[in-house]
Formats: structure tokens, sequence, C-alpha cells
């Protein structure tokens, strides 16, 4: 079994995986790791689980050493560390591979395993992030915005009478009362930067049919009424993660090290 961990800025999802899937899988605050709390649910998440390595991408520096900490010295096994130096499974078309975000990598990793190129990933996450595999099966770059959450708590934190709204779903196309209006314009709203964000990639690959797999917290309720997403895979990123391990030990053999990312920026 190998352990897994995505360290992203709010959560840190770990998982526990077999040589074909994903057997279980938790989502854990990351500012846990500093508290103590997340090394604590790790643990008992990881207990009797027989172990032949770990695999982490992580997008917060300061908490990768604590994390790398806890494998080591709870799970006793060996860690690998995704980056772009380390990453097998894809390849990469990109002026400065140690900037991109290795939960980037994870994903793409993933998408063109299961899907081929080219390809299209939208991470729903404290950022959306698109990130795009050429037909040569090369990650060449993505597009960033603001993620959902990031984006209402803005309006709320702004100004003196927009309220903190719990994201959902809206059918109506006119708000009657400021929550429905703020959530009108941040679903709605959202679909329609994904889908024109689709559209211009489609055109830059020159590609007719564009697979395009969503990911991350709001990737179901994004995708509910866009046609353009081919589907929806909530642990893309994990999945990414062990084909990466799988990839990386079968070409060099021996135990990984966890060590501190490259510049890792989402």
């Amino acid at each position: 079994m190998i352990a897994l961990f995505d360290v992203g800025n709010t959560h840190t999802h770990i998982g526990l995986a077999n040589g074909r899937s994903i057997v279980r899988h938790l989502d854990l605050p990351t500012a846990g790791w500093k508290s103590g709390a997340a090394p604590k649910a790790a643990a008992k998440f990881f207990q009797r689980a027989d172990l032949e390595g770990a695999a982490m991408c992580s997008v917060v520096p300061a908490v990768t050493p604590l994390v790398a900490k806890f494998i080591k010295s709870k799970l006793n096994t060996g860690c690998f560390n995704l980056t772009a130096k380390s990453a097998r499974g894809v390849g990469i078309d990109y002026p400065e591979p140690a900037t991109i975000g290795p939960d980037r990598l994870a994903n793409a990793i993933a998408v063109r395993r299961f899907y081929g190129a080219p390809v299209v990933v939208v991470d729903f996450g404290t950022a959306v992030t698109f990130d795009v595999v050429d037909r040569h099966g090369n990650y060449v770059g993505g597009v960033i915005a603001p993620g959902l959450n990031l984006m209402t708590d803005y309006l709320h934190e702004k100004t003196a009478l927009l309220p903190r709204i719990k994201i959902r779903d809206v059918k109506a196309a006119i708000g009657k009362n400021t929550t429905e209006a703020m959530l009108i314009g941040a679903v709605h709203g959202y679909r329609g930067l994904v889908r024109e964000l689709i559209l211009q990639l489609k055109k830059a690959l020159g590609a007719r049919r564009l697979p395009v797999v969503a990911t991350g917290g709001y990737a179901e309720l994004i995708a509910a009424r866009l046609p353009e997403i081919t589907a929806v895979m909530p642990s893309l990123t994990l999945d990414g993660l062990r084909f990466a391990w799988a990839a990386y030990f079968e070409k060099k053999g021996g135990e990984g090290a966890c060590q501190l990312p490259e510049s890792a920026i989402l």
C-alpha cells in the first residue's frame, strides 16, 4: 500500500492506495499540521496499513517539512516528493519547470493516463487552475483564476453590507435578495468563466475534441450544467501521485527520499 499526501493551501488530501486504485481518502485542514491535529488524524487514518512507501506533493513550503517528518517518524517509510525533476508520466514543455505547482503536475500525470492527449484539467481549489497537456503528451502551462470562496469572501470583506455566503447552486437568473444575487454572480458567472476558457484552450490547441476533467472542492457543483466538462474525478491528484510514485521507482529502483520541494507556486 502507498500513503499519499496532497498538501494544499486550505486542505491536505491524504489517501491510501494499492496498485490499482485509491482505497480510501480523507481531507484534513492544512493548518492542522502546525497545531498537531493533522498528524493525529493522519496517524489514525493510516493505522494498521501495510505501507511500502509514501508520495507527497505540497504547495505550502512551511508545512512540507512537517508532513515529511510525520511520514518518516510515524509511518516509518521512505517518501517520494513530486517535483518537475522527479515527475514521470508526462513531458514538460515549460520555460521554468521548477515553478510548476506539484499538484498541477500530479493532475497532468493522472489525466494523461486516463484520457490521453491533448487534455485539460480544471482544479477547483483555493484558486481554480487549468492545466494543459498538448497532443505530444507534454505539460505546456495553464490558467489561474481566483477560487469561488476567494471571490465571495472578498466581496464580504471589502463591502459594508454584503454577507459571507455558503456556495450552493441556484436556478434563478435574477436575484430577489442579496444572497441569491451573490450566488448567481458566483456560480453562474463561474460557469461562464470556465466555458470561455475551455473554448480558448481548444482554439490554442487546435483541438476539435478536447477532454476536460474537473477535480477539487467545487468540481461537481460547477460541472453540473457544463457539458464541456467530460468527467469529474475527485481523487485525480492522489491518482497522479500514485502513478508518479510507481513510474519513478520503476525507472529508478530503490527508496526515495522526502526533500524540500523546488519553488512550488500555484
